[in-house]
């Protein structure tokens, strides 16, 4: 069920008095932990039973509520709309009246997707209301998802759309942009692209254009996975219709450009991080994909290790001082640190963020997007927090001395300061400080704590084999035979279920350094990293490579994921 359906949903029965306040916020906060139905919840709480919602949605859309199951879903029937479309929208065509398609939807409240779906049908459209959980079932039975793609892009090598030349009117130019970007085909591949990534959790999508060929990737558990592409000659009219859909200057194709989309993929609302770059032939266009729901967990649904956790919990629930995480790119600093920011967030706390860019709003948080290129900078924002009166601050980045300065002038005057670092390990955001020039007591008694990570790929649960470590990867653990005696190492065969690559899903691998009195000591004495590390070591701080070795023991990873990583 969508999170738009579900808040409707509860607005309606609010609005109508069918529910105290107090149960719809218990509702929707279950709704918001485990990610149950809406619908579901409704009726083991008995304020509505699955038929009273679906005649309350049919009253309040002025139609009626059919059963799908009776309904004789003929091949002209199910002609009547694109595979690509019913995939995208999550809609069943229930019948044909003159010029009118009857639909049912799964998402019967949402009225943009009602008004996207009659723009691209290019017909009048009734919806009447059927149980949500009836129609996705019979959407995978009745349309084929190879088919669907395959058609489309049959479809795209078939149509004739209008040649995009550098026109010397720019207005005709422009005008000629829009007219290609806007086109059905089009828009419908670019759906069905975004409905591909939402389905496979990708966390990109590259649009990439070459001299004789046109590639689409994505990006799954840090893996690129190739769809099929559309004709060459059609790069120029995608790169379009993504800058129509982000409110960016379709004529410009010689500069880069940055926007954002915000939109619903069968029923997921998601944020779209859009890069265009000029290339030798044509643009190449990444999307971000910023799942709105499933990156805004808490701590606890992170399998976060209890000794990273308690040691998570005790650095950010300190009145002052910073917490850092570091890590490379795409290492999940950012879902960590919106976790602990969760957590933090209550009515009585005043929290404000400096991002760049900001990647997902978060109710109750100040958050504040950099913008070099008008001079709005971490430091210059740190200056402007602290007559904000906040209690704790954000920084999206420690990047140079004077941003690292001001975030701790604000913990030694009594805020809570969270940021990232790039750095390999915990034990070198000393060193990167040091380096940056910032003095050491300053260092010592300014830091609570610094968390490094790395995303690991998981094994496929389906297609998971034992295996026995050879000698020389028992040498590249730096380990002995001894140490590895009866212990299992796996890795994943590969099938359907993981696209034949043998990893399915993602797990973060931590390693937590928390301050004492000898670390802070050889801090002050400017100790090299490694000193430091060993000296984290003795007092019980676990590696990334320990932590990943404790995922590949009991199954979770692999041997090759923990080298990679670590």
């Amino acid at each position: 069920m969508s999170t738009i359906l579900s808040h409707a949903l509860l607005h309606l029965i609010k609005e109508r008095g069918m529910a105290d306040d107090a149960v719809l916020e218990q509702i929707q906060e279950e709704h918001t932990r485990s990610g149950k139905a809406v619908t579901a919840l409704l009726h083991e709480m008995d304020v509505l039973d699955t038929g009273s919602q679906l005649d309350l949605m049919a009253e309040y859309m002025g139609t009626e509520v059919i059963d799908i199951e009776d309904i004789n879903f003929t091949p002209e029937l199910l002609a009547a709309i694109p595979a690509a479309t019913v995939r995208m929208y999550q809609c069943l065509p229930v019948g044909i009246y003159d010029s009118a398609l009857r639909l049912v939807l799964a998402d019967p409240l949402n009225p943009t997707q009602i008004d996207d779906l009659a723009y691209q049908l290019g017909r009048e459209i009734q919806i009447v209301i059927a149980d949500p959980a009836k129609i996705l079932p019979l959407i995978e039975k009745l349309y084929s998802e190879d088919d669907s793609f395959a058609d489309l892009i049959k479809e795209l090598g078939g149509n004739e759309l209008p040649k995009i030349a550098d026109a010397e009117d720019d207005n005709a130019s422009q005008a000629m942009l829009e007219e290609v970007g806007d086109a059905t085909p089009i828009t419908r591949f670019v759906n069905l692209c975004l409905y591909q990534a939402v389905k496979s959790k990708a966390a990109d999508i590259h649009f990439e254009p070459f001299e004789d060929d046109y590639r689409i990737r994505m990006k799954v558990d840090g893996s690129m996975i190739e769809l099929t592409p559309p004709p060459r000659e059609l790069s120029s009219a995608i790169a379009s219709r993504i800058k129509i859909m982000a409110n960016l200057n379709i004529a410009e194709r010689r500069l880069p450009q940055d926007g954002r989309i915000a939109t619903t993929v069968a029923g997921v609302r998601i944020d779209l991080r859009v890069s265009c770059l000029p290339t030798r032939f044509g643009e190449s266009v990444v999307l971000r994909v910023l799942d709105r729901n499933s990156n805004l967990g808490t701590l606890e649904i992170l399998n976060i290790p209890k000794h990273v956790f308690d040691g998570i919990v005790h650095c950010i629930e300190q009145p002052s001082g910073i917490f850092a995480v570091t890590g490379p790119t795409g290492s999940g600093k950012t879902t960590t640190l919106y976790a602990a920011l969760r957590r933090l967030n209550q009515v009585d706390t005043k929290i404000v963020t400096a991002e760049d860019p900001v990647e997902f709003d978060i109710e109750g948080l100040i958050q504040v997007p950099m913008n070099e290129a008008v001079g709005m900078t971490f430091a210059k924002a740190l200056k402007a927090f602290l007559r904000q009166d906040p209690d704790i601050i954000m920084i999206g980045e420690m990047r140079d001395l004077e941003t690292a300065s001001i975030g701790i002038q604000a913990s030694l005057t009594g805020h809570l300061v969270v940021s990232t670092l790039h750095t390999n390990n915990a034990t070198e955001a000393i060193t990167r400080l040091l380096d940056m020039g910032v003095e050491p007591f300053l260092i010592v008694s300014s830091l609570n704590g610094v968390l490094a990570q790395r995303l690991s790929k998981t094994i496929c649960a389906r297609c998971r084999a034992a295996f026995e470590p050879t000698e020389s990867q028992i040498k590249m653990l730096e380990l002995s035979p001894h140490d590895v005696a009866g212990k299992s190492f796996h890795y994943g065969t590969g099938c359907d279920t993981c696209n034949k690559t043998g990893y399915k899903g993602r797990r973060g691998i931590y390693e937590m350094l928390m301050m004492s009195d000898p670390i802070r000591n050889l801090i002050s004495e400017r100790a090299p990293g490694i000193v430091l590390r060993e000296k984290a070591r003795e007092f019980g701080m676990k590696t990334l490579r320990d932590d990943g070795m404790s995922l590949m023991y009991d199954g979770t990873t692999t041997f090759e994921e923990v080298m990679r990583c670590t």
